[in-house]
């Protein structure tokens, strides 16, 4: 009972997070710890994640337009 709640508890957040395009997923994982390393810089962070969003969104929907 226990292994089966871990189970959903998991593929539960594995859906959420990786939903249909793992490769979106490791964009804005890459795009949060860049952010994250350059942070600790004197070189302005912020804009990483709207990049990364204005890339990776045109790229999802090219992929999914292509698919289908």
């Amino acid at each position: 009972m226990v292994l089966s709640r871990l189970k959903a508890f998991y593929d539960f957040w594995y859906d959420f997070i990786v939903g249909d395009d793992w490769r979106v997923a490791i964009g804005v994982v890459a795009a949060l710890a860049i952010t994250w390393g350059i942070s600790g810089s004197s070189f302005p962070a912020w804009w990483l994640v709207p990049a990364a969003v204005v890339l990776l969104l045109p790229y999802s929907l090219w992929r999914a337009v292509r698919t289908s």
